[in-house]
């Protein structure tokens, strides 16, 4: 009972006690949103803000031999767990070897490095590293056994060759080093490595073996570069002026086929005139301009005319004249500076004088005069100022970077907003086209498209690109300009041609729908003419044939109806399925003749009776559709009977048939009668009468009586509607 008391005393304590630190709850009375809200993104970027930014790794610190041993335990498997997942990255094994160094293991760094040789020997670093590391460490056989094993297995690799020579000669071993300069030039290296051979004894002074490298030199590389060092060599070194003559005359009569021989001319030439030997150095020159083909005479003329200036009696007179000629330029320009005839003889001048810095001056100031208007007219020969300075700086003068800049200029000063210039934009893109680039090229020529669209830039750049195999860039100019000029008939036969070449038939034809379906074409009857060679090109008759008809439909021209006869009478072949060169321009009248029999033999809708008759009712056709719906086209119906007469004579036939169907066709000539019309001034005031031409056909002779009277009526009708209407 006692315990049962306690018990409620307590808990009513409880209650009490929590009753008091508890506290009440409130109600809450402005329920609406928190002006500012937090989320869960706020609490999470604040904390990834608060974060340091870098991780640093805590170090370890090795204090006895059993952790230092655990710790290389412990690098080493993980190298060799790197090395089984990609044995075929040379870094890997480098930095297996390097650790391995680094803690004094050569043992292992070598077994390291020759694993890393067997997985592949043709890795040039790791033969470097290998010997680099011997070296460092002092081994110095073991280094040079790592480059002789290197140099013999990969030979072709200069470097290794360069580091072989250089620890040797480092080592101060001159004997060892020369005999692997010896190993090296048996496999007959670059330039640079006969200059290192060269340079090598020249630092030692061996003269004598100089020479022998210079001879062995000149037999594997052959050049006017290599006999002018040697020569130099002769002349400088040795001073030994004889043997610098047999050298120049060595390699003159080695090197005569080549093209840059007149170098060596030159400098055989100027050899002899540093040694005062004028007549031996212009005997050279004379020499050079008969033995020398005439496209190498310019740089021979060009440094005995300087040498001539040097020592020849001409100098004074030459200068005289070009000066004289000069002063007369100046005049003129100063007179008449826009006259830029005067600009073009004044910048030949100076570029047959040689004097690139006065060339320049000239074209600078020609340049600056610019024209008064901007009109097409004004600027044509202004802008062959700009395209001739930009072509010397390019070809004469060679200074690439200068040209690139004159040709910007330009384009930047044309008002591209009123005319343009294809040729300019062509030439600028063209030469970074030379220049090997390419994304530069393109660069202009899209430039090109954005300002000035023209006919000639598309087919430049589409002749490029097709030229490059760029297909899809091809397709995709033809469609930017055909999207810019859709009349233009050109754009859209060269569209489909290149889809015929390719092989693509479908896509051809279908590009010839879109184009006769425009309603504006600058030249129609050429885009016509192109769809059905094409459909003939492929043997397609049918299609062909159903091209005449739908242009019929839009025009019943002469020529039209002419050319369908001459379609019809012509066989049509198909290319032949099981050649894919086949070429029609190289196939000779056999084999063409071989494959018509084969044809008609296949197909006896093709042969030529069957032709001629279809030929003939097209004519028969054209005949009555002009006659009436085109009764006034006399003379169109005059040739086409002509042209019928012309078949028939042609066809084939007994002479009794072929005289039948000419008797025919004659029966249908006209006669030609001369007759008079009335004339009449702008004002409508009597003028006389004219004499003119007429046919009269057959059909028309009955009604030939009524013709004077019809003629009466007609033109006083027209009298009458004139006087009405002034």
């Amino acid at each position: 009972m006692a315990d049962d008391d306690a018990n409620a005393m307590m808990r009513n304590m409880s209650k009490a006690a929590t009753a008091s630190n508890l506290p009440r709850a409130t109600r809450v009375k402005n329920k609406s949103a928190a002006a500012i809200q937090i989320t869960a993104e706020q609490i999470v970027r604040e904390a990834k803000e608060r974060q340091d930014d870098t991780y640093i790794a805590p170090r370890q610190k090795i204090t006895n031999n059993e952790e230092l041993y655990e710790y290389r335990l412990k690098k080493r498997k993980e190298f060799e767990d790197v090395i089984r997942r990609t044995y075929w990255d040379s870094k890997v094994w480098t930095r297996y070897a390097q650790w391995e160094e680094g803690q004094g293991d050569f043992a292992r760094a070598r077994s390291v490095w020759e694993r890393a040789l067997d997985q592949n020997y043709k890795e040039v670093p790791v033969w470097i590293n290998y010997a680099e590391m011997e070296m460092r460490a002092g081994f110095v056989n073991h280094a040079r056994n790592v480059w002789d094993r290197a140099c013999s297995l990969l030979p072709r690799h200069d470097v290794l060759w360069y580091k072989f020579t250089h620890m040797e000669e480092t080592m101060g071993e001159i004997a060892a080093c020369r005999n692997v300069f010896e190993k090296w030039m048996k496999w007959e290296p670059s330039e640079l490595a006969w200059n290192a051979f060269v340079n090598f004894e020249m630092r030692y002074k061996e003269y004598d073996r100089v020479r022998d490298v210079y001879q062995r030199y000149a037999q594997v590389h052959p050049s006017t570069r290599v006999f002018g060092k040697w020569a130099k060599f002769e002349q400088y070194q040795k001073h030994d002026n004889e043997n610098c003559r047999k050298v120049f005359e060595a390699g003159i009569e080695m090197l005569s086929e080549e093209e840059d021989v007149d170098d060596l001319y030159v400098q055989y030439a100027k050899f002899e005139e540093k040694n005062h030997e004028y007549e031996r150095a212009r005997g050279i020159y004379k020499y050079a301009l008969t033995a020398l083909p005439k496209s190498m005479h310019d740089s021979i003329r060009k440094a005995m005319m300087t040498f001539e200036k040097q020592f020849g009696d001409s100098k004074g007179i030459e200068n005289a004249v070009v000066e004289k000629r000069r002063h007369e330029y100046e005049i003129l320009v100063e007179k008449e500076p826009m006259n830029y005839d005067h600009w073009f003889a004044f910048a030949k001048l100076e570029e047959e004088n040689g004097e690139w810095d006065k060339v320049r001056e000239v074209y600078e100031r020609a340049i600056g005069n610019k024209p008064p208007a901007n009109e097409k007219r004004y600027w044509r020969r202004y802008v062959y100022l700009w395209i001739n300075y930009f072509l010397f700086e390019e070809l004469d003068a060679k200074d690439y970077d200068r040209a690139r800049e004159v040709m910007r200029e330009l384009l930047k000063l044309v008002p591209h907003n009123e005319f343009s210039f294809s040729k300019v934009w062509i030439m600028a893109a063209k030469f970074e086209l030379r220049r090997k680039k390419l994304d530069a090229f393109r660069k202009i020529m899209g430039l090109a498209i954005g300002l000035a669209p023209k006919p000639k830039i598309f087919d430049a750049y589409i002749e490029v690109e097709s030229q490059l195999g760029n297909v899809d860039r091809c397709r995709s100019l033809y469609e930017k300009s055909l999207e810019l000029n859709p009349r233009d008939c050109e754009s859209w036969v060269k569209y489909a041609e290149l889809e015929k070449d390719l092989g693509e038939t479908e896509r051809g034809r279908a590009i010839f729908e879109m184009a006769i379906e425009q309603p504006a074409l600058d030249m129609p009857e050429s885009l016509w003419k192109a769809y059905i060679d094409f459909e003939i090109s492929i043997g397609n008759r049918v299609e062909a044939r159903a091209l005449y008809e739908r242009l019929l439909e839009k025009t019943e021209h002469v020529k039209v109806w002419m050319s369908f006869a001459k379609f019809e009478n012509k066989i049509v072949l198909p290319p032949p399925e099981d050649d894919e060169e086949w070429d029609e321009d190289e196939e000779t009248e056999a084999e063409r003749r071989k494959r018509e029999e084969a044809h008609v033999k296949k197909t006896p809708t093709e042969s030529k009776e069957a032709r001629e008759q279809n030929a003939r009712r097209v004519f028969e056709r054209a005949l009555e559709a002009l006659k009436t719906n085109q009764p006034d086209a006399k003379e169109e119906r005059v040739m086409l009977l002509e042209a019928w007469k012309v078949f028939e004579e042609n066809a084939s036939g007994t002479s009794n048939e072929k005289k039948e169907l000419i008797d025919a066709v004659d029966k249908k000539m006209p006669k030609r009668v001369k007759r008079k019309r009335p004339m009449y001034t702008e004002d409508g005031e009597d003028a006389g009468t004219e004499e003119y031409y007429d046919y009269v056909f057959p059909e028309e002779a009955g009604a030939k009586p009524n013709l004077k009277l019809l003629e009466a009526a007609y033109a006083w009708k027209k009298q009458k509607q004139m006087e009405t209407s002034s």
